[in-house]
């Protein structure tokens, strides 16, 4: 999607916002002994409540509000009767709609006590996505996003997951630009439209840089290698000033 008027940069701030939120009232409800069933309600009624509709659900049929990961799994994990345990990684992916506009956005939280190599995990994992963030304007190439976060996971010791890519966002939750890569990519020759809307979501490791299917469903992606992994994102708009963030709280 290219915003062409305030109308839809407003609506867009709107949804971004309820799922900004959603997000935040999950992780603050999240501690061990419940289960990822149990906190996905917890966003199901937000969302609800905010008359917005959870998008995976709308779009793909997916059986489940939101998107929780624990540990071992880094993405569309399905909410259930795992239950969350003290020291886990837990990724929260939230994504809905309202009014015909969509917001993602997600982030990861490790569950106290923490290890310090993973505390400062997920502190990186935010960095990296800001370094993305950073490269985002119009009329800049998209490639630089993938460059920064590179460069910061190699000047850092940690490796990116390099099959699960960033994408456009707006009208649906997955469109066109497809496929940005936030590791290097030296075949990207693409460049950010003014208006441009989108998502970055850096996944950032100590070790896995593949994510592949289990064999319990067909939603839930694994680390391969297995390695702690953390994901944040935003959806972002690209102007001549750089990135309009519009997944944040308010």
């Amino acid at each position: 999607m290219t915003i062409s008027n305030d109308d839809d940069l407003q609506a867009l701030s709107e949804i971004g916002r309820i799922v900004a939120r959603t997000l935040a009232a999950m992780g603050k409800a999240l501690e061990p002994g419940m289960t990822t069933a149990e906190l996905d309600a917890i966003g199901r009624d937000f969302l609800e409540r905010h008359g917005a509709r959870p998008a995976p659900e709308l779009a793909y049929d997916f059986p489940g509000a939101t998107c929780i990961s624990v540990n071992e799994e880094i993405a569309h994990g399905i909410p259930g009767e795992r239950r969350i345990l003290a020291g886990d990684l837990v990724n929260i992916d939230v994504s809905a709609e309202k009014d015909g506009f969509y917001g993602d956005t997600g982030a990861s939280f490790a569950v106290p006590p923490v290890k310090p190599k993973v505390e400062r995990l997920c502190r990186d994992g935010k960095r990296a996505l800001w370094a993305g963030i950073g490269q985002v304007g119009a009329g800049r190439p998209i490639a630089g996003i993938g460059q920064a976060v590179g460069r910061f996971a190699e000047k850092n010791g940690y490796t990116l997951v390099r099959n699960l890519a960033s994408h456009g966002v707006g009208r649906s939750l997955h469109e066109e630009p497809a496929e940005i890569a936030t590791w290097p990519d030296h075949r990207e020759r693409r460049t950010m439209t003014n208006g441009l809307v989108f998502t970055v979501e850096p996944f950032l490791s100590l070790g896995a840089d593949w994510s592949d299917h289990g064999p319990r469903d067909r939603w839930t992606l694994y680390s391969e290698p297995q390695a702690p992994t953390v994901q944040y994102e935003h959806t972002v708009v690209a102007t001549p000033r750089g990135a309009i963030v519009l997944t944040l709280p308010g």
